[in-house]
């Protein structure tokens, strides 16, 4: 090796990780870093193989040797030996605080025997402090402390067995200086997990009555019915709710590192111990609060040169944002501008970079229960992420830094080939990596998913002071604009790509010319702007935007607003946080065009296959959702919604009988109790959610009434507490519920009653083309034509043949005769015409057509 500089591409285990079917070139930044800090390290030399130092280590120049406190062991803080000559004659504090090392330790261990010697069930005693100085030591000597004053029911909290090993130690000395014998007073159970490395996970004493130190998982706050001492340890690590649901009617310890390696958060203490300040008091009811606050390391030395450079290297003290100051105001959310920050300059090492690294993280630890060098790494290694920032208005005349009021870590996925994805589906298994196009292909078997582009939000950070001010909507609305391409570049990309070949080039020739012996390990001068606009880079062509998170309400509300709709739900909890992981994506498109959103219509069918599925669900994993986050989770005014087919009468009778519609009915007139109808429920609520009742509309509240107690098959009393409304307000909105879904039940059987009628025409009233006095005129004049037509007629007819025979004194005489009946007279010798077929006809005998009834 001829240079330092040949370790900046030294490839790491770790890099495997990272890397991805579509992203391979991995950017050993970090390691960059590392070796620069070493020449601001005080107290590291650097040797080659010759043992000479080279000149990296130029500050060792002076270096002075460490005082040997091993020639002086009894050699003690004088204010340390004072206090623990003073209680010499107090048992069991004596013995205990025999075994602090430092006077902030020993001061620490009183607080809590104070606290135990009260016996108070209300009180918390929260004690934060950097790494190494001591706290889980504390804690193990204040625990067999508390057993000395005969506490019977101890349980102890972390986030892994694994991390109590300090802990347990120290209540084993604590019992040991107390004169408790192994095997005779007390028992060691140890936990048969292979993943806990045999980590202790109960201790039984039974010297003077029986007493137990226990560890519970954080989640399994529902055990400490019968607790007197609950000890919570690296409490930064575990979420905020869960570090809640563990505080109850019993003494309780907090212990929390505010900066050290296994990850802490501030949620803790911005949160939850200024919620305790708030509640304690000398008038309050609430749970009293005593902090305590460890200072003097007992790992290092006082000022040690070492623990600042590692410090600083994993940037472990940024405990807190650094507050923004502007002098008019906080800034208006569409006056900010979303910058990309250019990860090889921030991780140079460069004075500047450094101070501006720090304010990223810091944002990361206020607003994250978790945060590891580990994810710094990833961060400046990982191929596939990116960091975007929210700034403020710049001025051009200043020349400090800009103030950071969000960030937002992203990480491309998906360009994967469809034979990878057919390959993992028929094995069941998945590459690292490509988190959302894995998981959404397995759960919906969909092979071409996994070839999209995506962007995961890995996190989105918001500055303290200027949360829930819609700073971070502002983020994500920009970012989509990014990516959706409107935001046309300024520069061409070849320009772009010729500047940074430059550099490295630069640099290349540099190295070239300098020796191991000679060489000074710098940051590099020709590096890339730290912030870039974004209209000064191109996007990278994506299809959506995802994330994946812990669902809570809140976290639901916010991406629902930014428009993701929800596409999987773990059904189990995660083992930390208690939580379900919930993915929800958004498409991005360019232009609104009838041929890209059918192309984009892939989320819709999924938001319906996952509603449907949830609806499902809903009884068994998810039961324990409140009913309003549910809801939330089913609607989406988004996503547009896809008409489902309303029942039929026929499908209604599959789904309910005659006797179920009467039983509604007798419900919706007050004739039952809603017993009688509560096994119906289930099938109406499902009815409803799915859309076979159509476009049946229901308040937010009888919505959650029916998701509550149909789908999650919860009881009036629970729906009343999670509700926060009385119970006969309840059943008051339930009858009313059920009477609305009987009226659509009894619509759908009319409708099928009348197709079956006979439909009868409809009769068209027009009005007449004429009045009544001219229809009646024009009648008129046809009837008097017609009649002197027949007159006419008659005038033209010889009617002699139908003149009367016999002259007037003929039959005079005739009918003067006393005969009756028949008239007769004489004729005058005519001879009148004999019709022979009407006499033929006549004389022929005629059918009796009529039967006889009484035949």
């Amino acid at each position: 090796m001829t240079s330092l500089r040949q370790l900046y591409t030294l490839s790491m285990d770790v890099h495997a990780r990272y890397r991805t079917e579509a992203h391979q070139d991995v950017v050993a930044r970090f390691n960059e870093r590392f070796l620069l800090s070493l020449g601001s390290c005080q107290s590291c030399t650097v040797l080659d193989d010759q043992l000479n130092i080279l000149p990296i280590s130029s500050s060792v120049l002076n270096i002075q040797p460490v005082p040997a406190r091993s020639a002086a062991p009894d050699q003690v803080d004088p204010e340390l030996k004072k206090l623990q000559d003073s209680l010499q004659d107090t048992q069991p504090v004596a013995s205990l605080i025999n075994l602090c090392r430092t006077i902030d330790q020993a001061k620490s261990l009183l607080k809590f025997v104070d606290a135990i010697s009260e016996k108070s069930l209300r009180s918390t005693v929260a004690m934060t402090a950097s790494r190494g100085r001591g706290k889980s030591a504390a804690l193990g000597l204040a625990i067999a402390c508390a057993v000395a004053f005969r506490y019977s029911n101890i349980f102890v909290t972390s986030p892994s067995p694994e991390n109590l090993k300090t802990l347990f130690s120290f209540v084993f000395k604590g019992l040991d200086a107390l004169e408790y014998q192994e095997h005779t007073d007390y028992e060691i159970i140890q936990s048969t997990n292979p993943e806990f490395n045999k980590a202790v996970v109960r201790v039984s004493l039974h010297r003077d009555h029986r007493q137990t130190i226990q560890y519970i998982h954080p989640s399994d706050a529902a055990k400490l019915g019968q607790a007197e001492l609950v000890v919570i340890d690296e409490a930064a690590a575990i979420p905020l709710p869960l570090v809640k649901a563990l505080l109850g009617n019993y003494l309780c310890f907090l212990s929390s590192t505010i900066n050290g390696y296994e990850g802490t958060g501030r949620s803790l203490s911005l949160k939850l111990i200024d919620q305790l300040r708030q509640q304690s008091g000398p008038q309050s009811s609430g749970r009293q609060l005593h902090e305590i606050v460890m200072t003097e390391s007992i790992r290092y030395a006082p000022g040690d040169p070492i623990e600042t450079w590692l410090t600083d290297l994993l940037c472990l003290d940024c405990t807190c944002a650094v507050p923004i100051r502007h002098l008019g105001g906080c800034p208006p959310p569409d006056q900010c501008d979303l910058y990309y920050v250019n990860r090889d300059a921030l991780f140079s090492y460069h004075k500047t970079s450094e101070a501006f690294l720090k304010r990223l993280m810091a944002l990361y630890v206020a607003s994250h229960y978790k945060n590891t060098p580990n994810d710094l790494q990833m961060l400046s290694d990982a191929p596939a992420h990116h960091i975007f920032c929210l700034l403020g208005p710049i001025e051009a005349n200043k020349n400090t830094l800009p103030d950071v009021l969000c960030v937002i870590q992203i990480c491309f996925e998906g360009e994967i080939s469809k034979q990878s994805i057919m390959n993992g589906l028929a094995r069941g298994q998945r590459a690292s990596g490509d988190l959302i196009p894995w998981t959404v292909s397995q759960q919906f078997q969909d092979t071409d998913f996994g070839r999209l582009s995506g962007g995961r939000i890995v996190r989105i950070a918001t500055h303290p002071d200027y949360q829930s001010m819609g700073y971070g909507g502002r983020a994500l609305a920009m970012l989509q604009q990014y990516f959706e391409g409107k935001m046309l570049s300024l520069e061409e990309d070849e320009d772009q790509e010729e500047k940074e070949e430059d550099a490295q080039q630069m640099d290349t020739l540099s190295e070239k010319e300098v020796d191991l012996m000679s060489e000074r390990v710098v940051p590099r001068k020709n590096m890339p702007p730290l912030l870039l606009k974004l209209t000064e880079r191109k996007p990278e062509k994506l299809d959506y935007l995802g994330v994946s998170f812990g669902i809570t309400s809140s976290l639901l509300k916010f991406w629902k607003r930014a428009g993701y709709a929800p596409v999987y739900l773990r059904q189990t909890q995660n083992d930390l946080t208690g939580e379900h992981s919930c993915i929800m994506l958004k498409t991005l498109h360019a232009d609104e065009d009838v041929e890209h959103a059918y192309e984009t219509k892939w989320l819709i069918d999924f938001f319906q296959d996952f509603r449907r599925r949830f609806i499902s669900l809903l009884s068994f994993q998810f039961a324990t959702f409140q009913p309003s986050m549910s809801l939330a989770i089913l609607q989406n005014k988004r996503i547009p919604h896809s008409p489902e087919h309303a029942l039929n009468a026929q499908e209604l009778l599959i789904h309910l009988t005659q006797y179920d519609i009467k039983r509604l009915e007798m419900y919706t007139r007050n004739l039952v109790d809603y017993h009688l109808i509560m096994d119906l429920v289930p099938t109406l609520a499902r009815l409803y959610f799915l859309g076979k009742f159509g476009d049946t509309h229901m308040s937010a509240v009888q919505s959650a009434l029916m998701l509550g107690v149909g789908l999650q098959h919860k009881s009036v009393d629970d729906l009343a507490q999670q509700l926060e409304l009385p119970s006969s307000q309840i059943l008051g909105l339930f009858n009313r519920t059920i009477k609305k879904l009987v009226q659509v039940v009894d619509g759908i059987q009319e409708k099928a009653i009348e197709g079956e009628e006979v439909q009868s025409k409809e009769v068209e009233m027009l009005p007449v083309a004429q009045s009544l006095d001219q229809e009646l005129n024009e009648a008129a004049v046809v009837v008097k034509a017609k009649q002197r037509a027949d007159l006419d007629a008659l005038n033209t007819l010889d009617l002699k043949q139908y003149e009367i025979k016999g002259t007037e004194v003929a039959w005079g005489k005739a009918l003067q005769g006393k005969e009756k009946g028949i008239v007769s007279i004489g004729s005058r010798g005519e001879k009148r015409k004999v019709d022979v077929e009407a006499h033929i006809k006549d004389f022929q005998p005629k059918k009796n057509k009529k039967k006889n009834k009484n035949r």
